[in-house]
């Protein structure tokens, strides 16, 4: 059998409906036993003159809960039980109130194994007893109550009443679960079915053999439990493949389908009791350049070690899982309004405070934490998980060490969160439409060759059209779209300056990339294998990096821009002078390019603080050797400006508007021979 711990946490449809059902279901068990026990469901001469078969069978029927084993996946939890068996047994040899004193007795102490609530424990003894009323009474109607014989009609009648208890008890449950958190009672229903016919199958066939041995001699029902145990193990064998399925190998801890099923419980538990739920992601710093530095074996070591801290001492309530990578999730349930959610970020932190000693090497690590609380951050795991991923990446710009969800952090609306899925499916495949590249053109100012072109991304809806590529980016970059939507621009990029370096344009291209390109290490190896295999010269690719992306963790950034700067790649610091720390990036950074943004640029003719500060910028490259390309240039008079001051390039609409590939080459062909 089968005892149910729910999982959904949608809203409760019907409370009244829902607990008017578990009294009714209780009141019918009561009176039902009552009736039942007082026509002829009471043990004949008494307790005491019971053989030892039945001792022996009612307890082996609690032995058997000693170790309950978890399994299935739907929307109960299952506890793969045997007490089933020896139920069925004890009621066609020794009659309906034993049975039910042995029923009761295992789902009470099966109940205490598993930490089921009180109300959850009172259901299941009622909605069964009922189950083995109904049982009863059908075993009556068939067999008429002769004593067992093993005949063919009594075997036809355990079978009947063992399929009655377990459609009785399954329907129950699922009204229960229908009306307590919605959804429709068949298709629920149908999930059991589905689910657990092979096991309620074999219990019920395995009875009457129980029952025989019980009537013959107590020491084959000794000898009876060796088979009934092997299907025990059985289960157990695969509840531990299961098992296996919801860990992580390395730590041991809960991976993502096994938190999402420990957490939809706990928000099942905190409906039920209103208090409040927890769910917390820890995404370490600089985790890669302990891979790099030190091996995979030893950031393994740390992995570990960091699990062991965190289950160390944990509290009631607390689950605890590995995401991948060097991320982490945790969720406290339970919390009362007295209780900061915040304080439970502190506590994670607190694991991180002490280095970690691997053999001869002592590492400190650190990380951001972001935390949604049910019910007022989402009512549902997936609302809850993604709220807090977006705390924790608000935590890590913000260089702080915790933060909590606020809607003012979440940039996805419904149509945003639309366009993220086609722009996803836009992506997919290598050549479907949508995604393109439009360049614009960089100008060296002294002589008016053109010396680049910089990618700029566009990308046409299917029902939107053109959709602003601002938009875009601010839609994907907090996902795994941005990564795939990097590597196809990178892709159509190197493939049109290969292009152009065939067709005689010696150009250099210039790409900007994101916070999560410059944050992962394999970008660095995406490059590598993308500029091998396009056959084209690492220098003449230029990453154009933003001072936000440098704030969003400065020192794992400036690890992999490093990386790409040995590769041989330009690197250009874009939008110069409307962050906070320039003149630290040039200092620590392998610049090799300053771009001035076109907010100073524009206006420089007539705003002297503007002009002063153009100025500046450009004398500072020179000092530093860095060339400068001043972005916005709009008219001739800030073009002459610009090449009076040094400045090396220019690009804007004064050169040329961004355009498609072969406009491109048109306006190249038109450029040279106005030259």
């Amino acid at each position: 059998m089968a005892t149910t711990l729910m999982r959904n946490t949608a809203p409760r449809e019907h409370p009244g409906r829902f607990y008017g059902f578990m009294t009714l279901v209780t009141a019918c068990a009561v009176v039902g036993a009552v009736a039942v026990t007082a026509y002829g469901g009471a043990p004949d001469g008494g307790w005491f003159s019971a053989p030892f078969a039945f001792w022996l069978t009612a307890g082996l029927a609690l032995v058997a809960e000693l170790r309950p084993t978890r399994w299935g996946g739907l929307w109960m939890s299952p506890i793969a039980s045997m007490y089933l068996v020896y139920v069925l047994a004890t009621m066609v040899t020794w009659g309906f109130l034993p049975a039910l004193i042995v029923q009761s007795g295992a789902i009470l102490l099966l109940s205490m194994q598993i930490g089921s609530n009180g109300w959850r424990t009172v259901f299941n003894i009622s909605q069964q007893g009922v189950a083995l009323i109904l049982a009863w009474l059908v075993w009556n109607a068939v067999d008429g109550g002769a004593a067992w014989n093993a005949s063919l009609a009594q075997l036809l009648a355990v079978l009947a009443a063992g399929t009655v208890w377990t459609l009785t008890s399954s329907s129950l449950v699922a009204t229960r679960q229908a009306l307590r958190m919605g959804g429709g009672w068949g298709d629920l229903f149908g999930q059991w079915i589905r689910s657990e016919w092979a096991l309620r199958a074999t219990q019920i066939a395995i009875a009457p053999i129980l029952a025989t041995a019980a009537m013959t001699s107590w020491w084959l029902v000794a000898a009876s439990a060796i088979p009934i145990f092997s299907v025990y193990r059985i289960l157990q064998a695969a509840a531990d493949r299961e098992k296996e399925a919801d860990h992580d190998p390395l730590t041991g801890l809960l991976n993502r389908k096994g938190f999402q099923e420990v957490v939809d419980g706990k928000l099942a538990d905190g409906a039920e009791t209103g208090t409040a739920v927890a769910v917390l992601i820890l995404d370490l710093d600089r985790f890669a350049d302990v891979n790099s530095a030190l091996g995979h074996e030893v950031g393994d070591r740390l992995l570990v070690e960091l699990s062991r801290r965190f289950t160390a001492d944990k509290p009631p309530g607390k689950a605890i899982a590995r995401l991948g990578g060097d991320e982490f999730a945790f969720v406290w349930s339970e919390l009362d309004g007295m209780t900061d959610p915040l304080e439970c970020a502190r506590e994670i932190r607190a694991r991180l405070d002490a280095p970690i000693v691997l053999g001869d090497a002592s590492l400190e690590v650190d990380g951001s934490v972001g935390i949604a609380v049910f019910p007022d951050d989402g009512a549902d795991f997936q609302t809850l998980f993604r709220h807090a991923d977006i705390a924790m990446y608000e935590s890590k710009q913000r260089a702080s060490m915790f933060a909590r969800y606020a809607p003012e952090f979440d940039h996805h609306s419904p149509e945003q969160l639309l366009l993220l899925g086609d722009v996803r499916r836009a992506l997919d495949h290598p050549d479907a439409p949508g995604v393109n590249l439009f360049y614009q053109p960089q100008v060296r100012l002294v002589d008016g060759e053109v010396i680049g072109a910089e990618a700029l991304l566009r990308y046409h809806h299917p029902e939107r059209g053109v959709v602003n590529p601002a938009e875009i980016i601010e839609t994907a970059e907090h996902s795994s779209v941005m990564r795939m939507l990097t590597e196809r621009v990178v892709d159509i990029a190197l493939r049109q300056l290969r292009t152009w370096n065939e067709a005689g344009y010696h150009l250099r291209m210039a790409v900007n990339v994101s916070v999560r390109d410059l944050q992962s290490p394999e970008f660095t190896d995406f490059l590598t294998d993308r500029i091998d295999a396009y056959g084209v010269d690492a220098e003449k690719l230029q990453l154009e990096i933003t001072e936000s992306a440098l704030m969003a963790d400065p020192r794992r950034v400036v690890v992999n821009v490093q990386r790409l700067s040995d590769l041989g790649v330009g690197i250009s610091l874009d939008d110069f002078g409307t962050g906070f720390s320039s003149m630290q990036h040039l200092r620590r950074l392998p610049v090799t390019e300053i771009k001035i943004d076109k907010s100073f640029v524009t206006t420089l003719i007539d705003d002297p603080d503007n002009a002063a500060i153009v100025s500046t910028t450009i004398d500072l490259g020179r000092a530093l050797d860095v060339e400068v390309v001043a972005e916005g240039v709009e008219d001739e008079k800030v073009r002459k400006q610009l090449e009076g001051w040094g400045c090396h390039a220019g690009q804007g609409w004064h050169f040329a508007k961004p355009m498609s590939a072969d406009a491109f080459e048109r306006w190249m062909a038109e450029h040279r021979k106005d030259r």
